[in-house]
């Protein structure tokens, strides 16, 4: 089996465990990842037979005529319908078993959330795509066995992706690797009859498609999961530990974003626009709260200045982790998120924010006016701590008066108590938040320590002289945005170079079958000249030569010299080659290019079991409704050729094509349109 990572040469397998697998994958590891996701993968199973019952109950419902039998369709409909709940529930805990992903080490630190992989059914290329290179590119399938084996290989092994840089490379060259099948081998104007099926990761619930896109949308979540897992592995005792976490989770949200930004009409609730967008701000939380762990984990000394950035910095991630919780609250991703993943948004942002009250109260409780204090610094620190101060209070005069600053201090003890109480409040209130031991311990601690404080401070006029906590202002000194994917750091081999030059011999041109030109060249004239880069041109052909008699035309692309294949050699090498017969006879093999192509969106069908009609069925059929006012205002374009004959013409379409490497284009008398590029494809495709 060859590696898709190809800067060179093939990469040599990897022996491990007495077996052999691509590098970034273990398909044997027995892990309590890997565990898990069979555990996922087995609901998923049950998940799609209670769907198709309960979709044949309601089938039944509605044709059944007989009172009897509509009463024992409808008792049978609720059993389904009970067994379909119990199942998304068990699915449920799947996704919050948030331990599983944590890193070993680790014993006092809240979980983080990873997301799980999403599962697929097996595809097999072979069959399809033999007839395909034998119907449109004129070769022989059978000679192209060991490139749809590797390519197999490759998606088999993007199943079971290491939790590494390994893994997440596996999964980006399948996906770079996908965008070279989908321009060699599926053309717009048809579907190849290749079903691919992927299950929602949070509901379970199937969806097919006869559309690559569906496959390269789940690869790109996968990957996004995956760095989600890498965060969570992370060891979040070390500076390193952290600092990897807060690049994880950034990458991740930027994988879902592209996600969401390129793939905009996906039928499966996992990868919906909405429900993206959340699990962007999930990551992006995630990141925050491990930057407030970062700038924690040296230790937080009882300074005036670091007490104040520790605070801004834990009222910044409690703002972040309430915005999200708000938007986990929103229709439709209300219906479909894990309840405990709300309720872990609620917790945190209700902890965080307890935090930034706590450390704001110890600042002004325990501040003191030292001689050689730099009092206009610290007066402008605690300007800014606050939107606005308290009624009848000035930063400066809170400084100085003693009584002030403590009856200000627990005020925000009393504030922090009462975050405190909610978090741990919402944690009950969650069956899976109250599985989760080590919650359930730094929640408590937490809410010991504040109430322990405050005891300590207590005095019997508090409550003559209350005080109302403003709120602490979010400020971080690290703020986290999404990193983008960056594929071109990838370096991906065709598996199918082997065709040509992709800017030519892709699923969206169409050609004449190879001719064979037998001629000579006179007194050491080819009666041609050459013209392009790879694929070579014919050029000013003598219409009166060896070569214009034996049937060749300008514009044919020369494909093989004397069984040479030629398809990706340069002028200067053509040229050499056919210099070389001298006057021998020489046999060259040629193609003409038959049409032009411009874009247009494809049609496909998405199968999804259990769901209502998606985005592109609703495009089919208003496709279907103005097929005919389109077919009637298709233009002819003019002929490649500079000289050939009348021909009918197709009118084809590109769903997206790689970039040109360097080739040439055939000079037409109309400008082609502009190929989509490999890494920004049509998406509104769905």
């Amino acid at each position: 089996m060859t590696d898709a990572l190809l800067p060179a040469a093939p990469q040599p397998l990897e022996k491990e465990n007495d077996g052999y697998f691509r590098k970034g994958c273990n398909p044997l590891a027995q892990t309590g990842r890997s565990k898990l996701q069979n555990q996922r993968a087995a609901l998923n199973q049950q998940i799609l037979k209670a769907v198709r019952m309960r979709t044949g109950a309601e089938n039944l419902l509605k044709v059944a005529t007989n009172p009897k039998v509509r009463e024992q369709v409808r008792l049978e409909l609720s059993f389904v319908n009970s067994d379909l709940q119990m199942l998304k529930e068990e699915l449920e805990g799947l996704n919050i078993s948030v331990g599983v992903y944590q890193n070993t080490e680790e014993a006092f630190t809240i979980p983080l959330i990873p997301l799980g992989l999403k599962e697929t059914k097996d595809v097999d290329f072979s069959v399809v795509l033999k007839d395909f290179i034998l119907e449109h590119y004129s070769e022989d399938g059978y000679l192209y066995e060991d490139e749809i084996a590797d390519l197999m290989d490759l998606r088999q092994a993007c199943r079971t992706p290491s939790r590494d840089e390994a893994g997440v490379e596996l999964l980006m060259t399948y996906f770079i690797q996908l965008g070279f099948v989908e321009s060699r081998f599926f053309p717009p104007t048809r579907q190849m009859g290749l079903l691919f099926t992927w299950y929602d990761s949070l509901t379970g619930v199937p969806v097919s498609q006869q559309n690559l896109l569906l496959e390269k949308a789940s690869v790109l979540f996968n990957t996004g999961a995956l760095y989600t897992q890498i965060g969570t592995r992370c060891d979040r005792q070390t500076q390193a530990g952290l600092e990897s976490a807060i690049d994880a989770f950034q990458r991740a949200a930027g994988v879902l974003n592209y996600l969401k930004e390129t793939f905009t009409h996906t039928p499966s609730y996992d990868m919906s626009p909405a429900m993206l967008s959340v699990l962007v701000k999930m990551m992006l939380a995630q990141a925050q709260e491990s930057v407030f762990e970062k700038i924690s984990l040296p230790g937080i000394r009882n300074e005036f200045f670091m007490l104040v950035k520790v605070a801004q910095e834990a009222a910044k991630v409690g703002e972040v982790y309430q915005q999200l919780h708000a938007a986990m609250s929103q229709v439709p991703v209300k219906e479909n998120i894990p309840y405990s993943w709300a309720s872990l948004a609620c917790v945190k942002g209700h902890h965080y924010s307890a935090l930034a009250h706590y450390f704001t109260a110890i600042l002004l409780i325990d501040h003191q006016v030292k001689p050689g204090t730099d009092l206009d610094h610290q007066e402008k620190c605690l300007s800014q701590l606050y939107d606005r101060m308290p009624e009848g209070l000035t930063p400066l005069a809170t400084l100085k008066n003693d009584q002030q600053r403590r009856q200000l201090g627990k005020s925000h003890l009393r504030r922090a108590m009462t975050h405190h109480e909610e978090s741990v409040r919402e944690a009950s209130l969650c069956k899976k938040l109250r599985s989760i031991e080590v919650l359930q311990k730094v929640l408590c601690a937490a809410q010991e320590r504040s109430r322990l404080t405050y005891a300590q401070h207590q005095e019997d006029d508090d409550l003559l002289n209350l005080i109302d906590a403003p709120s602490v202002v979010a400020k971080t000194e690290q703020e986290v945005d999404i990193i983008l994917p960056q594929f071109s750091k990838l370096t991906v081999t065709d598996f199918f170079q082997k065709l040509g030059p992709l800017s030519v011999f892709s699923a969206n041109k169409r050609w004449t079958p190879p001719r064979s030109i037998c001629f000579t060249a006179e007194e050491g004239d080819l009666g041609f000249t050459l013209r392009g880069n790879a694929p070579v041109q014919v050029h000013f052909l003598d219409p009166y030569c060896s070569a214009s008699v034996a049937g060749a035309r300008e514009g044919d692309y020369i494909v093989s010299i004397q069984l040479v294949d030629c398809k990706w050699l340069t002028v200067s090498e053509v040229m050499k080659l056919l210099k070389s017969f001298g006057e021998d006879e020489i046999e060259m093999k040629v193609v003409s290019l038959l049409d032009s192509t411009s874009s247009m969106h494809n049609k496909s069908a998405t199968y999804s079991v259990g769901m209502q009609k998606t985005y592109s069925m609703i495009c089919l059929a208003i496709d279907d409704d103005d097929k005919t006012d389109k077919t009637k205002k298709i233009s002819k374009k003019l002929s490649f050729l500079s000289w050939g004959t009348n021909k009918n013409r197709q009118k084809s379409a590109s769903t997206l094509c790689l970039p040109s490497v360097g080739v040439a284009r055939p000079q037409v008398k109309k400008k082609l349109p502009s190929p989509f590029s490999l890494l920004n494809s049509d998406s509104s495709l769905y």
